[in-house]
């Protein structure tokens, strides 16, 4: 047979049960059962006054909490926000707070958990998040059949103002194509560089980057301004996996020597760096 446990529910009631057999006393019942005489006396009361479910644990909430808010309070801040019903938690207790500043309003956080058990809060729509995925990578066999590109994170300069470099080489050579300090990650600013490259050394096959902007977009496709670009001269798109930049390791190698002995330290500014 299988050996059965107790829940503590069953515990008490067979408790109750040996001390009405009148052969235990309440000392020895308690020493028994684990417990203090005086939880052992709570259980015998609770039985005695109601059935045996009133064993069972009652809930820890307090009856009476001086830090809740008064509820004449709350119906004036949900009036509000119902005449209101664009404004938020921090409006709506300035518009109290100004209306009446005798009162101890709650904080915004408690209003906030007010609106929301009120059913006055709409939960915001999460935008749909189109996942990259990702194609199989082509081996760079030859001259043009494959470059890469990537930003190697921006930095500041002497004078303050960001710095980001941009990066193009030959994945099969590993020649470096262009190598610029941009002031910023647009798409004009990053498409004249991949232009004075296209017109020094013509047309890849493909170009090879990561998913961050501008090379790939939020939408359907993952397709950006530069990446329509590239589709429209002819030039297959190939991306990485998302968190594995070891898939363009030669790439992120040749950046760590660029930091090193380009960035560390800046250059004064944008145009000597």
């Amino acid at each position: 047979m299988a050996w059965r446990e107790l829940s503590p529910m069953e515990q008490r009631l067979q408790f109750v049960l040996d001390h009405q057999s009148g052969l235990y006393t309440v000392a020895e019942l308690a020493a028994q059962y684990g417990v203090s005489r005086k939880t052992a006396y709570k259980w015998l009361a609770r039985y005695e006054a109601g059935n045996p479910a009133s064993l069972a644990d009652g809930s820890r909430r307090p009856q009476t909490s001086p830090q809740a808010t008064k509820p004449e309070l709350v119906d004036a801040l949900l009036q509000l926000r119902q005449r209101h019903p664009y404004w938020g938690a921090k409006k709506l207790l300035a518009a109290a707070v100004k209306r009446d500043p005798s009162q101890p309003w709650p904080s915004r956080s408690t209003v906030c958990d007010l609106l929301r058990r009120a059913g006055l809060v709409t939960p915001r729509r999460r935008p749909r998040r189109v996942r990259a995925v990702p194609a199989p990578l082509q081996p760079m066999l030859a001259p043009n059949d494959t470059w890469t590109t990537d930003f190697k994170g921006e930095f500041r300069t002497g004078d303050g103002r960001y710095c980001y470099p941009l990066t193009l080489r030959d994945g099969c050579t590993r020649f470096v194509l262009r190598c610029d300090a941009l002031r910023t990650r647009s798409y004009a600013d990053t498409r004249r560089c991949f232009e004075r490259a296209f017109a020094d050394y013509g047309l890849p096959r493909r170009i090879r980057s990561d998913n961050g902007s501008p090379f790939a977009g939020p939408g359907v496709g993952r397709l950006s301004q530069l990446a329509v670009w590239w589709l429209r001269l002819g030039i297959a798109l190939e991306r990485i996996t998302p968190g594995h930049p070891e898939q363009n390791g030669s790439h992120e190698q040749f950046h760590r020597v660029l930091k090193q002995h380009t960035a560390r330290p800046p250059a004064t500014d944008v145009r000597v760096q």
